[in-house]
């Protein structure tokens, strides 16, 4: 089959590689119908994900149809149209038990780390994918939700969803702000209308994704890049600052600025995937009663959004702005990459 593969930084090739195969009783093999890339897969591009070693096939998020099934898999069955979780779960450890199926202790991949495809083992962004403990790691999908939106709940909405607006706990009435508008982003500015934020500001630098950001739910916005940004962001506070600040891009200079522009008792929630140490000014920030909170999204929501989904209480389809089919990986990364100028959210890659 082809694959889009990791040859080390900045390196990958859309290549042939052998098919997967069932492995333990657990697995089933998943002809991918429709994949996605996830700002994740240029962090592991840049280098900043070590774990990932060259050979591996990337990405994390997909859609598609059950080829074949283990001996002990009873409740999936060939033909099953299925969204592939980001987050392997085992659904019998402590943790998975808990619904921390970002820890799962299944061994897998590595006992303790929940997020396996395109990193730890193979990922989704090939003709076929072997999904281990299918019957906790995949999710059957409703007739009547199309691909498009239903990749979408592989990661950037449980993402948003959990680690921006849960963890950052998000109240009715709330004002927030939500630093990045990128997929991940847009889902936390999304899903917080689930939590009742009566003030939604989106800060960013580019244009066109602060406008954007008003179609997912975004009340204001602010060009990251204005000399005032903050004076603006303070200005639709009362100059008390936001009660939840979210970190949606993953640098230095994003974190640094939800922690300039948060309440006395306010939250700030991490939701990028930082590939740099950063400085947390605590000789200021004790005394403010801040809460910092980070993490890797545990998927434990998704049959929740995906019914919101199905419902059309979620409109998925926003996420999607560009579409390929799978020979045109390459194309497609090219576009994502460059999202500045192509305008791109989520590149939608599709078998046919």
């Amino acid at each position: 089959m082809k694959a889009l593969v990791y040859h080390g930084p900045g390196q990958k090739a859309w290549e042939d590689v052998p098919d997967p195969k069932i492995q333990q009783p657990s697995d089933v093999i998943v002809q991918i119908d429709t994949t996605t890339i996830c700002g994740s897969d240029l962090h592991i591009l840049k280098g900043d994900v070590a774990s990932v070693a060259p050979g591996r096939v990337l990405g994390h998020e997909g859609v598609g149809t059950i080829t074949e099934i283990g001996d002990g898999v009873t409740t999936l069955k060939v033909g099953d149209r299925v969204i592939v979780s980001c987050i392997k779960s085992c659904g019998k450890c402590s943790f998975c038990k808990e619904g921390l199926f970002s820890h799962c202790l299944g061994d897998e991949g590595a006992s303790g780390m929940g997020w396996v495809f395109g990193h730890l083992i193979d990922g989704t962004q090939a003709e076929y994918l072997r999904v281990p403990y299918a019957e906790t790691s995949v999710y059957k999908v409703p007739e009547g939700v199309p691909d498009a939106e239903a990749v979408m709940l592989s990661d950037i909405l449980p993402t948003g969803f959990e680690i921006g607006v849960r963890a950052g706990q998000v109240k009715p009435g709330d004002t927030i702000a939500v630093v990045g508008a990128g997929p991940v982003g847009l889902a936390v500015i999304m899903t917080s209308a689930l939590y009742g934020a009566a003030r939604v500001i989106s800060i960013d630098l580019d244009a066109n994704r602060r406008e954007q950001a008003h179609k997912f739910g975004a009340t204001h916005d602010v060009d990251a890049a204005a000399p005032d940004w903050r004076e603006q962001v303070m200005a639709l506070t009362d100059g008390l600052g936001v009660d939840v600040a979210i970190e949606a891009v993953g640098i230095p200079q994003t974190f640094d600025a939800c922690l300039k522009i948060v309440r006395p008792g306010g939250n700030v929630a991490n939701v990028g995937v930082h590939g740099k140490s950063v400085d947390l000014p605590l000789q200021d920030l004790w005394i403010q009663n801040i809460n910092i909170s980070m993490g890797l999204v545990n998927t434990n929501t998704t049959p929740m959004l995906l019914n919101l989904v199905a419902s059309k209480k979620l409109p998925a389809e926003l996420f999607a702005t560009h579409y390929f089919t799978l020979d045109q990986m390459m194309e497609a990364y090219d576009t994502f990459s460059r999202a500045a100028e192509t305008q791109a959210l989520k590149v939608v890659i599709t078998r046919d």
